[in-house]
């Protein structure tokens, strides 16, 4: 399934680096941004020699906006984000870059006029009141509704009992024309900046509007809660009226794009509770959405409700008359220093065994010999993939890649030796599986189901230092929630020149194949790393020993893939994929790689089953 939410360009992730410049491409984007780095220490102490009063909250510092300077606005109003330097106003809404807000900052005291030129420069978060107008003419207030029309309405949606009034406080609006339900994203300042619709034709559907980035969340209070500083978030809105039907918890908080993504956008919103509740679906992937969405909310202040068959979502767990609040009781703090008994991890060993296939990753769709052989695609792990040159490893790369984009996985690519042009050309023919030159009527069309995807270029190429792709990798991961990181390949990365000695460019391998490592487990982002193979004779095998540099590449990678090429010594040789390495299940074997050129796809076809049924479909686990 395409997914159709895109985070938009946003600053890049601060470092000590105070020169330095990094460059990220994001394909869906019309504009590329160049952000000088920062670092949050020296904000703060920017501030303070300014005299600025702030508050250090969870994710954000805020402060009184200088942008605004109304006198009459006591309350602080200025959310800029730590890990990005991102800032937005909740009052005039200018939203931008550290390095311009601090402008305004400076001790020489700048004229009206420069301070005006300086201002028109910010951006402005987009106003969505008319939006918002239209779809209240043409749809009625809950409240307005007669009880039989409500009573109707509940039980064809089959949605949880809530009371009118309880939907009523959710400013939700119905059409009557087209049978759906509108709840507004309500930002800072009570601000609408979007809204989720809720229909069932022919299934129930949630759909959000805008697309990417809204500000805005649905929060609903109890009318009794005065000053509550825990909500629980939850990531549909079955699951928001579920808790409101069953009362089971003051504040609930029904994130915009479900478990897509977690916008930067709405952690101001966020700022004032001091404990979250993440409340996801049992399954492995809601787990590591959970992990994910709470080191951007501040992981000290998260727990998360164990993905557990007697602890499921809680519209399920409300069907099958589960109590919510109990339920809401035991949610485990995410965040711990250490783990030293087996207590702490027992719930964790249970849910992986309830979700056995969910736990082993996503599966290809394209490769079923891939899922029998390595299970399935799963974060956190280091994959290494080798092959003679020409063979076609960035090919069958990008097909990999692609296979799991149009699954929903996040996916930022890093091509140090082919140009983004072609990289993406290669893959929109491959998702169309046919020659695009020849059909270039249907360009727009492939190129719109393309953009959809969550696929991100960076826009390095050549030689490029660790520290500053490493900037880019980790920023984006924070940003766009990224869960495969491509990188190809290791030797254009660090840079083969003749004045390089062997020695130098072994260690410069192994510090980045150790960098990258670590990356995967601490993020829990799969990283998959493309390698040139040593110079060995063409009619040998390649092994895990042929990877180019040390043993530390082979120690340290939890999958290995070989690209095999007999072509090169037999007429009828042909080429296939080894799984030379399988930590997760320890199962090895080869995939055959047959080419289609007009597709430029690596893709299995389906086998057609023989008329005599006494033998199955020839295995290609071998």
């Amino acid at each position: 399934m395409f997914m159709r939410t895109l985070l938009k360009c946003c600053l890049m992730q601060p470092r000590k680096l105070k020169q330095s410049l990094i460059l990220i491409k994001y394909y869906h984007d019309k504009t590329n941004m160049i952000i000088p780095s920062a670092s949050i220490s020296q904000i703060k102490k920017i501030l303070r020699q300014r005299n600025v009063n702030f508050l250090d909250g969870h994710s954000c510092i805020a402060f009184n906006c200088p942008i605004c300077n109304d006198q009459k606005l006591k309350e602080r109003k200025i959310f800029l984000n730590k890990a990005t330097g991102l800032f937005i106003c909740e009052e005039c809404r200018h939203t931008g870059s550290w390095d311009t807000l601090e402008k305004f900052f400076t001790p020489k005291q700048k004229s009206n006029h420069e301070l005006e030129r300086i201002k028109d420069t910010l951006q402005i978060e987009d106003d969505f009141t008319a939006q918002w107008e239209t779809v209240k003419k043409n749809s009625q207030s809950i409240s307005d509704l007669s009880k039989q029309v409500y009573d109707d309405l509940i039980k064809n949606y089959a949605l949880p009992t809530v009371s009118q009034a309880q939907l009523s406080q959710l400013e939700c609006r119905y059409d009557t024309s087209t049978c759906t339900l509108f709840f507004p994203l309500i930002s800072l300042g009570d601000r609408v900046t979007g809204y989720k619709s809720l229909s069932a034709n022919p299934m129930l559907t949630e759909y959000t509007v805008p697309s990417i980035n809204t500000s805005g969340l649905i929060i609903y209070k109890e009318k009794k809660t005065k000053q509550d500083s825990t909500a629980v978030i939850v990531p549909s809105i079955e699951d928001l009226l579920a808790l409101i039907a069953e009362k089971s918890a003051n504040i609930v908080i029904c994130l915009p794009y479900g478990l897509k993504n977690l916008p930067l956008e709405i952690l101001p919103s966020l700022e004032s509770y001091r404990k979250l509740i993440l409340w996801f679906d049992n399954d492995a992937a809601s787990w590591d959405c959970a992990r994910n969405f709470s080191k951007k909310l501040n992981e000290h202040r998260c727990f998360f409700v164990r993905p557990t068959n007697q602890q499921p979502r809680p519209k399920v767990a409300a069907v099958r008359g589960y109590n919510l609040k109990n339920i809401l009781q035991e949610a485990q703090p995410i965040w711990h220093k250490s783990i030293t008994t087996f207590n702490s991890l027992r719930e964790d060993i249970l849910s992986d065994l309830q979700n056995i296939d969910k736990v082993q990753g996503v599966k290809w769709t394209r490769y079923p010999a891939l899922n029998k052989i390595m299970k399935g695609h799963r974060r956190g792990e280091f994959t290494i993939l080798t092959g003679p040159t020409g063979c076609g490893k960035t090919t069958l790369m990008s097909e990999y890649s692609l296979d799991l984009a149009m699954q929903g996985v996040n996916t930022l690519w890093g091509s140090f030796e082919i140009r983004n042009v072609r990289l993406a050309r290669t893959m929109l023919q491959q998702m169309a599986g046919l020659p695009l030159d020849q059909h270039l009527q249907n360009f727009n069309t492939y190129a719109d189901a393309f953009e959809q995807l969550p696929i991100y270029f960076m826009t390095f190429h050549g030689h490029q230092s660790l520290s500053v792709v490493m900037e880019a990798v980790e920023h984006a991961t924070y940003v766009h929630d990224i869960a495969h990181v491509i990188i190809d390949n290791v030797q254009f990365m660090m840079g083969m020149s003749e004045q390089t000695k062997n020695l130098d460019r072994y260690f410069k391998q192994d510090l980045i194949i150790s960098a990258f490592r670590s990356f995967a487990t601490k993020t829990n982002c799969h990283v998959t790393l493309v390698i040139h193979p040593r110079k060995e004779r063409v009619e040998d095998d390649l092994t895990t020993a042929s990877i180019f540099g040390g043993a530390k590449a082979s120690q340290e990678a939890d999958n290995i893939l070989i690209i095999q090429d007999k072509r090169l010594t037999s007429v009828r040789g042909k080429k296939y994929l080894q799984i030379a390495k399988n930590r997760y299940s320890g199962d090895l074997g080869v995939m055959n790689l047959e080419f289609d050129k007009s597709s430029l796809s690596y893709q299995q076809k389906k086998k057609v089953k023989p008329t005599d049924t006494s033998e199955g479909p020839e295995s290609t686990n071998e």
